[in-house]
């Protein structure tokens, strides 16, 4: 199995996206995208706000809480050279609430636009109305640099930084500046947690009616978190999938959500390929906690290989009860970790019977996690999308894709 999987080749997961198809801006209302229902090899067309009528009742969406950070920031050097710093992860302190709620100086990883006009001595300096914001190149690493960032207001968290001085980071294929109304619509409504540097972009179609009315279906919801890294705008270069590192997310999962799971009598829809990577990173760091009871539920890591390594041994609710009664135990309100689980074609979706998701770059591995819970069905899925005028990408329209089973 592992090494089929890393023979696949990407160039197999390719399509045709016109510029035109790709949607630079959101719709104005956030239900009223497209949708596209895929299920026992049948598409169907509805618009987002029909979604109670199409979710069977008692179903449980899972969602993603993650919140957007304004993570990009520009300066200019003494020489006049425009400096892009884009916040990757933090570096120091390491844990994500730390650092944004440190007050003085922080350092993180970052990637830097025209990064050879900085010289490596030269610190930057953004004056603003509360306090001025200094940077300094700290050291090169594989992906990026290490940045420290210090201010001179002490009553001013890193996180509030942010947001005076920051931008909404938009995808680069989005090829715009961002706008003051991308601070609201490049947010789900279920943002709560900040530390992502792009959207979980399924769950932007959902309003606080749709919401509304899934629940008088008795349509609930749990949710995750997973806090989205910029390696998901990241296109598989390498001709195969060995060749990709896959990037590395946290993910933080409560103890009341994995009992909402566990304990619901229908079908589980997430929401998201956040959402996926994370539920199906619970049961792989179950099959860990089958053979290592003193594994540390507070820092799990899944590997890029694992679920190709390892034979799964248990259903997707005995995984859950092993959680749930570990964590229970020994006294935990949460599961975290980090997660650079690469699903793909091959991979056998566990824990969930469908996914909302919206229409993904080419050759991206995006589209081999849609790939796995599809099929080959995923080209006659986004020929339809292309021959049906849906739109495309962070802002585009939406999709609920139906596991495919082989039966």
């Amino acid at each position: 199995m592992l090494q089929h999987v890393k023979n696949i080749s990407i160039n197999d997961f390719t399509y045709l996206l016109p510029d035109e198809k790709i949607a630079r801006y959101p719709l104005e209302k956030r239900d009223e995208s497209k949708l596209l229902v895929y299920q026992n090899g049948v598409i169907s067309d509805f618009k987002f706000n029909e979604i109670t009528s199409i979710l069977n009742e008692n179903s449980l969406l899972i969602s993603n809480e993650t919140k957007v950070i304004a993570s990009r920031l520009l300066f200019q050097t003494l020489s006049g050279a425009n400096i892009e710093v884009f916040c990757l992860e933090t570096h120091f302190p390491a844990e994500i609430n730390q650092s944004l709620q440190s007050n003085s100086s922080v350092q993180w990883m970052c990637m830097i636009g025209n990064s050879k006009k900085w010289k490596p001595e030269e610190s930057l300096t953004m004056v603003c109305n509360e306090f001025n914001l200094t940077v300094k190149k700290v050291s090169q690493q594989q992906n990026g640099w290490i940045v420290l960032f210090e201010w001179d207001n002490s009553s001013k968290t890193f996180a509030d930084i942010l947001a005076q001085a920051g931008h909404i980071p938009l995808p680069p294929y989005l090829n715009r500046t961002d706008e003051e109304s991308d601070k609201v619509r490049y947010q789900t409504i279920f943002a709560k947690h900040e530390g992502s540097v792009a959207a979980p972009t399924a769950g932007l179609h959902f309003s606080n009616e749709v919401v509304h009315n899934l629940a008088t279906k008795n349509i609930h919801f749990a949710t995750v978190t997973l806090h989205v890294g910029a390696g998901t705008f990241l296109p598989v270069k390498a001709d195969t999938l060995e060749g990709h590192h896959m990037h590395e997310e946290i993910f933080v999962v409560t103890l009341d959500s994995l009992r909402k799971i566990r304990n619901n009598n229908g079908q589980r829809i997430v929401v998201g390929t956040t959402s996926l990577r994370t539920i199906e990173s619970l049961y792989w760091t179950a099959i860990q906690l089958q053979s290592n009871e003193a594994l540390n539920l507070s820092d799990c890591h899944v590997t890029q290989w694992m679920p190709y390594e390892q034979m799964p041994s248990m259903t997707a609710n005995e995984a859950l009860d092993l959680l749930i009664h570990h964590a229970e135990k020994n006294n935990l309100t949460q599961i975290s970790g980090k997660t650079s689980l690469l699903i793909a074609p091959g991979y056998d979706v566990k824990m969930v019977d469908g996914i909302i998701t919206n229409f993904h770059q080419p050759n991206s591995t995006l589209l081999l996690l849609v790939s796995a819970m599809v099929g080959d069905d995923w080209q006659t899925i986004y020929e339809h999308a292309l021959q049906n005028n849906y739109r495309f990408l962070s802002f585009g329209d939406s999709s609920l894709l139906m596991k495919k089973t082989n039966a």
